[in-house]
């Protein structure tokens, strides 16, 4: 059947803030949905609260609403657009799922005569209520774990007592297994059902035997009207059952099922999706596996939209799921739609890999001192990173390397746990960092059947592990001279860095560099093709691997590289890796908005990322897409591959930021402001001699490497002060100390946590104003895109605090005075590009606090209020394309804008909550008002200074 010719115009709703347990990937997929739409001439309406993501930008839909996530707004939508023909709520998550329920419950629907496409009401109550949800799998046949549902403290108890422990607690219609636990007796158990009671929407908590132990699988599935259904991965969880899928180590597609068991979950899957309503879209599925010869199946939950999973799945397997069911939404059917992919098929198959995918969480606990660090069946990660390689061995090391957590991937660096104890714990109570506890386990002899015991981690993967940690002992026991070429390529194809091989061999990361290029061992780049190469692939998608030389019947000797260069003039956008508190999504808008200006200036793109949740990762944002860690070693080798004329390193956060000295170190052109100027405004001290010298007033400072000259700072600074570690991101480390004690507590704990690091210590301006500025400058014209107020004092950083465009309470002479110095220090650091400066301001004095030559957290927000595309003005100055005069700027705001942050405390319930120099949100949201006079101003700025802590 094919589109369906009614439907000309779709209000999409959007996901809002980013909080832990619904990210970017629903800003990726209501993106690919917008696009997909209006591919088909339909006009697209979206709300969304969001303004850090491209999903809220004005080139996406036709009418972009940046208005609250409620009714009331989608019914002044539903007023001014008596237009809309059907609402597809299945891309923006939880949210907009729970608001479409709620709008259908106040009969908004039906009051405009809007309809529902993409999911059925009734499917999505069905999958949410759990008895109804039993009672229809017990139907169709569909074995589940004991389970009964509890309104009331009374009836838990009695379900406790008839089950018996260990039990899992959930709390009905949540988000990211909000209010889930697994509990082991009576006490725990009376907590959590009380907790499960009050956190649910509907009071309901859901109880069920718990499967501990079993192992845990995701098939993504989509269906069309013809009731055509096609599984498009299936994804294998490393850690058993027991801990949430998004704080899980998965991988694609799953490794250890039995092809007999594999067909069975997926009839399973289909039947269910097939039962539980009538409707065209997406389906994400979980089952446990018992982990014995039997390998029984029973059925856990069933999404009926676009879930976190099928972010991943899309780049696992390049099927880009939420633009196909999109289509399928508007009445396509599968076999009329073309597979993106090689364009000649359609999108009627079923992706075959070639290839393995590990997906490994990024965490944040240091944001949230006190926090519980175990996981389990509540949500706690705030990113992902995706490694892709020939083999499991290999793509577990690139996710470790794309991590940014300082580990060079597992093992063979130095940093691994060397405590019995230690390790057994880590193990033992599953933690964020457990992945590596288990290859420190194994190289202190802890045999694979006790890790297994404790974790219940499949053999075959603790197997694999043990290969790797027998290789590197291999590896130690030779030289660099010594090492022969089999087992460097060996080392190679399993993943390893170049950094780790020089840590076996004790010898420099260049040495090992140089043999592999002696040797001919090279890097080379395979498509991801979803077809496994049977037909040819039309997408610029790939991953890099190292494979043995074959030689032809001709006597050619060769190794086979899928990614032909071009002879046209390129550039390479490094990406901000995964998602953390501090650098988020709004670095994601800036590297696409740098794609698409590269390309209008004629530049082929290449983009460098491992972020399977954002939208610079879909395979056809850029020209060229290396889906590849932000590791020096595999940017380096793209480089040299594709030979760019420059690199932009501004728009991907301090992930790209930290890579710039290395490529100036390489003679690798870096596109905009230079190295230099980007090091001197990160050294404090430099950054502070060039104030000096321009005659622009900061907190008196002084700089310290060590305890002893931190305390005879304090004697000429006064208290309060401030110590900040330099080259960090989010506040990272910041604190405000009030006596010596507290001092060099901090200052130890810092200079252990980041060794080496210069300490800068400021006399904190007490009670000073806040406000930044973003601006551009080509070198020698400075154009200011905003200056804002934050709400709150000084010492809440910038990121939590709540930021208002334009400054409502600055006089003229104040803003002369950051006009001033802002252009001031843009020339003086020779910025080209984007620049971000922070001020205090005490009794009408301005106060450097720092400046930032990059891409900042606040320039999304400026665009979407301002409706004007500052990255791509931006970026065209840095590619020497523009000059900042040959831009006609005109920003259109009536009011004013508040940029406010958006916390996930809840997943952290005993954490302190007070904010100060070190940033804690995860999102934010954006709020437009008329006046100074509105309630909602009025409310923020009556509790500013609620929630400072020094």
């Amino acid at each position: 059947m094919p589109k369906r010719q009614d439907l000309k115009s779709i209000l999409i709703i959007g996901s809002g803030p980013i909080v832990i347990g619904q990210a970017c990937e629903f800003d990726y997929s209501g993106s690919q949905a917008l696009r997909s739409l209006r591919e088909d001439g339909i006009e697209t309406i979206l709300i969304n609260s969001n303004p850090a993501t491209i999903m809220t930008d004005p080139s996406m839909a036709d009418h972009v609403y940046l208005l609250p996530l409620n009714t009331k707004s989608i019914v002044q939508i539903l007023k001014e657009h008596p237009q809309i023909d059907a609402v597809l709520p299945t891309m923006g998550g939880q949210t907009a799922l729970n608001l479409c329920i709620e709008a259908d419950e106040k009969g908004i629907w039906e009051d405009f005569d809007v309809e529902i496409i993409g999911v059925d009401i009734d499917a999505i109550n069905i999958t949410e209520d759990r008895d109804k949800f039993r009672l229809l799998m017990e139907k169709i046949g569909v074995p589940m774990a004991p389970q009964a549902t509890a309104t009331s403290f009374l009836k838990g108890k009695e379900i406790a007592q008839k089950f018996g422990f260990p039990l899992c607690i959930r709390a009905s219609f949540t988000l990211g297994g909000a209010g889930a636990s697994i509990v082991y007796d009576e006490k725990e158990f009376e907590e959590s059902l009380s907790r499960g009671l009050e956190i649910s929407p509907i009071h309901e908590v859901m109880i069920d035997k718990a499967m501990m132990g079993w192992k845990e699988y995701e098939l993504e599935l989509l269906r069309d009207d013809n009731d055509n259904v096609v599984i498009i991965c299936s994804i294998e969880n490393m850690d058993p059952m027991g801990i949430h899928t998004g704080d899980s180590i998965t991988v694609a597609p799953a490794m250890t099922l039995s092809d007999k068991t594999y067909q069975k979950m997926r009839d399973m899957a289909i039947k269910m999706m097939r039962s539980i309503g009538e409707f065209a879209g997406g389906c994400n599925v979980q089952f446990a596996v018992s982990p014995d010869e039997k390998e029984d199946i029973i059925a856990i939950e069933i999404n009926p939209r676009v879930s976190r999973s099928s972010a991943l799945a899309s780049k696992a397997t390049g099927y880009p799921i939420a633009k196909i069911a999109a289509k399928l939404a508007t009445g396509y059917t599968l076999d009329e739609l073309d597979n993106q992919i090689t364009k000649s098929t359609s999108a009627l198959f079923e992706p075959t890999l070639d290839y393995v995918i590990v997906k490994i969480p990024r965490w944040n606990f240091d944001k949230f001192e006190g926090s519980d660090r175990t996981l389990g069946l509540q949500m706690k990660a705030v990113g992902e990173v995706m490694g892709i390689g020939r083999s499991f061995q290999e793509a577990l090391h690139k996710a470790t390397q794309s991590l940014e957590i300082k580990r060079n991937g597992l093992g063979a660096d130095g940093k691994g746990y060397k405590d019995y104890n230690q390790i057994i714990d880590k193990l033992k109570y599953a933690s964020w960092d457990r992945v590596f506890a288990i290859y420190d386990a194994i190289a202190m002899g802890i045999p694979l059947s006790k890790i297994y015991d404790i974790t219940k981690i499949d053999m075959w993967y603790l197997r694999q592990y043990e290969e790797l940690f027998n290789l590197e002992k291999e590896i130690s026991t030779y030289t660099i001279d010594t090492l022969d070429r089999e087992l460097l390529l060996e080392a190679k194809q399993k993943g390893y860095g170049d950094r780790q091989i020089a840590h076996m061999l004790g010898c420099l990361e260049s040495e090992v560099y140089k043999k592999r290029e002696e040797l001919k061992i090279k890097r080379v780049y395979k498509l991801v093709d979803t077809c496994a190469a049977e037909f040819k692939a039309k997408t610029p998608y790939y991953y890099s691997t190292f494979e043995s030389e074959i030689e032809t019947a001709e006597g050619t000797v060769s190794v086979s590289n899928e990614s032909v260069v071009s002879d046209k003039k390129k550039v390479i956008v490094l990406g901000s890796g995964p998602n953390r508190i501090g650098q988020g999504i709004e670095f994601d808008y800036c590297c696409v908005h740098g794609v698409y200006a590269a390309k209008e200036c004629g530049y082929e793109t290449i983009m460098i990322n491992c972020n399977p949740e954002t939208v610079s990762t879909d395979f056809d944002t850029a020209d060229k897409l290396y889906f590849e860690p932000v590791f020096w070693e595999h940017i380096y080798d793209i480089i040299k591959h594709e030979k760019p004329e420059g690199v932009i390193v501004q728009l991907g956060g301090q992930t790209a930021l930290k890579l710039a000295e290395k490529l100036e170190r390489y003679g690798i052109p870096i596109l905009g402001t230079s190295f230099k100027a980007l090091d001197l405004a990160e050294d404090r001290g430099s950054f502070s001699s060039l104030l000096k010298e321009n005659n622009i007033p900061y907190p008196e400072f002084g700089v310290a490497e060590n305890a002893d000259e931190a305390l005879a700072l304090a004697d000429e600074l006064d208290f309060p002060i401030l110590v900040r570690p330099s080259y960090v991101l989010g506040g990272q480390g910041m604190k405000i100390v009030i006596n010596k004690e507290e001092l060099l507590e901090h200052v130890v704990d810092l200079l252990r946590k980041i060794p080496n690091n210069k300490l800068l210590l400021d006399h904190y301006l007490e009670g000073a104003i806040e406000a930044e500025a973003d601006a551009i400058c080509d070198g020698e014209n400075v154009y200011i895109i905003g200056i804002m107020e934050h709400i709150e004092p000084c010492g809440i950083h910038s990121g939590d605090s709540n930021a208002t465009l334009p400054a409502f309470n600055l006089g003229e002479l104040v803003l002369e005075q950051i006009r001033e110095y802002t252009k001031t220090i843009a020339l003086a650091l020779d910025t080209v590009g984007l620049i971000n400066i922070q001020f205090a301001i005490k009794d009408d004095k301005v106060y450097i606090i720092e400046a930032n030559p990059r891409a900042s957290r606040t320039v999304p927000f400026i665009a979407k209020a301002y409706k004007e595309p500052y990255v791509n003005y931006a970026t065209k100055v840095m590619l020497g394309d523009k000059k900042v005069t040959d831009f006609d700027f005109n920003p259109q705001l009536e009011g004013f804008a508040i940029k406010q942050p958006v916390f996930s405390f809840n997943k952290f319930p005993n954490v302190n909550k007070n904010l100060g120099p070190e940033m804690k949100s995860t999102g934010e949201s954006i709020l437009f008002i008329d006046s100074l006079r509105d309630d909602a101003f009025y409310d923020l700025y009556a509790r500013r200074k609620m929630y400072l802590s020094k």
